[in-house]
């Protein structure tokens, strides 16, 4: 005899999420991934998900205020919360008879010489209505700006996905292309990944630090989209 499951939809999900401790949590289709690489679509990972809940938790924004030596600390802190709240979600999911995969926002897989994740979080959470990707090539949050961090958990639920968000709030701007050191932003079509990592990373002390991340701090809309005049 098979185990009873419980009915769950994204409501009850979304408080799992809250209670395990995210500060946002947004629910996306698996069948919305198909503009991902193949390989890096959630059903590569999980053949049966049906849908990608993403869990968000922000940065403290002094993090970004300043050149903060502690940076990769400090986000490394973030991602172990974030990692643990997908931890006990995937466990929640599972204890109502469902299949679950938690995917932390470090690790992954390796691709030549570049480490990537099994999916891509932030483009995840854009799917999952979170925010919008901006020109700075990070996920841009209503409340929270850039400073969110994120993991997801991938199951086999069916769960009715959260409306997209929908913003032009890069159009005209470009402070972070021309703050960013490193040329990464320049090609508004492809971001260069190789140049804003070799310029964001340095081993110190037999320890590798986050040297660069400019285009977090200047973003206009770091701590929140920040309203247009006449919008």
């Amino acid at each position: 005899m098979g185990k009873i499951k419980n009915e769950i939809d994204g409501e009850i999900v979304r408080t799992y999420g809250l209670d395990a401790g995210a500060s946002v949590v947004g629910i996306a289709s698996s069948d919305d991934f198909g503009l991902a690489p193949d390989g890096f679509r959630p059903a590569d990972v999980m053949p049966e998900c049906r849908s990608v809940i993403i869990l968000g938790s922000p940065f403290p924004r002094e993090a970004v205020m300043n050149d903060t030596p502690e940076y990769i600390d400090i986000r490394n802190a973030v991602n172990a919360k974030i990692g643990d709240a997908a931890k006990k979600l995937e466990k929640r999911i599972k204890e109502d008879g469902h299949k679950a995969k938690a995917l932390t926002g470090l690790g992954g897989k390796w691709v030549g010489k570049e480490s990537f994740g099994l999916i891509s979080l932030k483009h995840a959470a854009e799917l999952a209505g979170l925010g919008v990707i901006g020109r700075n090539y990070l996920l841009i949050n209503p409340e929270h700006g850039t400073l969110l961090w994120f993991s997801a958990v991938l199951t086999d639920v069916e769960l009715t996905p959260d409306e997209k968000f929908s913003s032009a709030i890069c159009d005209g701007c470009d402070i972070c292309v021309k703050a960013c050191p490193s040329g990464a932003l320049n090609d508004p079509s492809k971001f260069n990944r190789k140049n804003c990592t070799d310029m964001m990373f340095k081993m110190m002390d037999k320890k590798w630090k986050i040297m660069c991340y400019r285009c977090r701090q200047v973003c206009p809309h770091r701590f929140g989209i920040v309203p247009t005049a006449g919008k």
